[in-house]
């Protein structure tokens, strides 16, 4: 190997080598870096929504026993978090409370 031109082409193929190996590392890293901060946001998010939906539901709690009311189904749906089933439950509870105000206003 006393062919400059040899010891050349080898030590370019290995340096490109080892230079696509450290940027391959690197996006690697990056990408399993910004999959674990995407799944802590939505950790997060989730986490902040049943805290809001567990307050909301002590309010209502709080709300219907100091009134009186004999409210007997649970305000904000199933525990598996069916966002459907919550909207239609939401949307039945501000009707009955509609009608109770329109009842109240007319007396």
């Amino acid at each position: 190997m006393s062919d400059p031109v040899l010891r050349a082409f080898f030590l370019g193929r290995a340096l490109a080598q080892a230079v696509g190996e450290q940027i391959e590392a690197t996006v690697t890293n990056g990408l399993s870096e910004l999959a674990k901060l995407d799944a802590e946001q939505r950790e997060r998010l989730r986490q902040f929504s049943q805290q809001v939906m567990e307050k909301a539901a002590r309010d209502v709690e709080g709300a219907a026993s100091s009134s009186g009311s004999s409210t007997t189904t649970s305000p904000f749906g199933s525990s598996n978090g069916d966002l459907q089933v919550t909207i239609d439950e939401l949307r039945a509870e501000i009707a009955r409370l509609r009608t109770e105000l329109q009842l109240y206003r007319s007396r």
